[in-house]
């Protein structure tokens, strides 16, 4: 494997999970676990905040900026401890992390539960991100890195996300039921419930401890990831990977906030851009199968660029075709497809370059600008647009689009 410096550093190989059938076994209980805890941990950890907003807005007696900001503090908090949690997962494997991230998870949304205050709430969902850090596709995509031999690895992840991807599908309407049966109140403590039967034993049983980790990093592991951490971050390559995925992302993450407003504002029904919405998260499905198959035949890199870009094409047209319904649906289409394939794309392209000896320092290093971006995006947007409009955020999408294609070309010729 060819350092970002073009010198030859000694990696050390993945498990193959295909050497006999006892390790293939492993590998598919070890995906299968994943994707559940995958799909409850992003449904009860961050989307059923989204479902709550307003009944916790009403019971706190606060707006819905001050609430919504709780989620912002999780999402930051998850940036900050990303670095961390992939040094842990390095040394430690996945069991004794994720583990402990899914009782914390659990708490967490207990003491969310409970909340009179706002501080009380920010707290609670500083706790909320700290898990997630710990238990999400950060951490589950490098557990799977480190097991599955590279041939096996795109599938592993392809699965996992596709699972996952509809934990939106199952959790907002389950959480809105809850509301509507119970409260909020209790409906947090039913879904924390529901985390803990599912993610905790899972987390316990299947993931790979501390044990597999020494093996396949071998001794004096702790000096050579550091090593290859300072390497990696020291190479124009790592960086530009940080700019592609930090400027989608952004892009990403104000489109899905600020989509059902502005088409809204483009004079649609408020029912028609829900449902047009609501294709962002099918499509990011279609677009990871895409880009999986696309990906097997031309370079990841080029495939996801190429996927970018149509993203930025179509926040550039959704201004100007997006008061007809045809063209609101073509364009949310069109930036759908690309709305998940980051997700996979990343731990392929680190895994590719790096190799698996530091993948979780590497990713974590990576992580903290990529979530920062995710957290500060959308509110970076919602104070451009009082002053610029929509039309001139959607054209910052665009550009953002733009560059993260044009830095992963970049990055593919080096």
């Amino acid at each position: 494997m060819s350092s970002p410096t073009g010198s030859t550093a000694a990696v050390p190989a993945p498990v193959n999970d295909r050497n006999g059938s006892g390790r293939g076994r492993y590998g598919t209980r070890l995906i299968a676990a994943l994707a559940i805890t995958q799909t409850a941990g992003y449904g009860v950890l961050y989307y059923a905040f989204a479902v709550l907003l307003v009944p916790m807005s009403r019971d706190l007696r606060a707006g819905t900026g001050q609430i919504a900001g709780a989620l912002t503090a999780s999402v930051l908090t998850t940036a900050l401890a990303a670095p961390w949690v992939g040094r842990l997962l390095d040394a430690r494997g996945g069991r004794a992390p994720m583990t402990a991230g899914s009782v914390l998870g659990t708490a967490a949304v207990l003491a969310w539960s409970q909340v009179t205050t706002l501080i009380q709430l920010y707290a609670a969902l500083v706790l909320v991100g700290l898990a997630s850090a710990l238990v999400l596709y950060e951490a589950a995509f490098t557990v799977v890195i480190a097991v599955c031999s590279p041939a096996r690895r795109a599938k592993a992840l392809l699965a996992i996300t596709i699972v996952a991807g509809f934990a939106s599908s199952v959790f907002f309407p389950l959480t809105g039921f809850l509301v509507a049966a119970f409260d909020w109140r209790t409906t947090l403590l039913i879904l924390a419930a529901a985390y803990a039967a599912l993610a905790i034993p899972l987390h316990a049983l299947i993931l790979p401890g501390r044990d597999h980790a020494r093996e396949r990093a071998g001794p004096s592991a702790a000096p050579r990831r550091s090593e290859l951490v300072r390497t990696a971050m020291r190479g124009r390559a790592f960086w530009l990977l940080a700019g592609a995925f930090l400027a989608q992302t952004g892009a990403v993450a104000v489109m899905a906030v600020l989509l059902v407003a502005y088409l809204i504002a483009l004079g649609h029904a408020p029912v028609f851009a829900a449902g047009a919405a609501g294709l962002l998260g099918v499509l990011s499905v279609t677009g990871r199968l895409a880009g999986t198959a696309l990906s097997a035949r031309r370079p990841i890199a080029l495939v996801t660029a190429s996927i970018f870009a149509l993203q930025g094409a179509a926040a550039l047209t959704l201004p100007i075709v997006g008061r007809s319904p045809a063209g609101a649906i073509g364009a949310v289409t069109l930036f759908g497809l690309g709305f998940g394939v980051a997700t996979i794309a990343r731990p392929a392209l680190l895994a590719k370059r790096y190799g698996t000896g530091a993948y979780g320092s590497i990713s974590g290093a990576l992580a903290l600008p990529v979530m920062a971006a995710k957290a500060g995006a959308p509110l970076l947007a919602a104070v451009l647009l009082p002053v610029a409009g929509y039309g001139w955020v959607m054209g910052g999408v665009a550009l953002a689009c733009v560059i993260a294609a044009l830095a992963l070309v970049a990055y593919h010729r080096i």
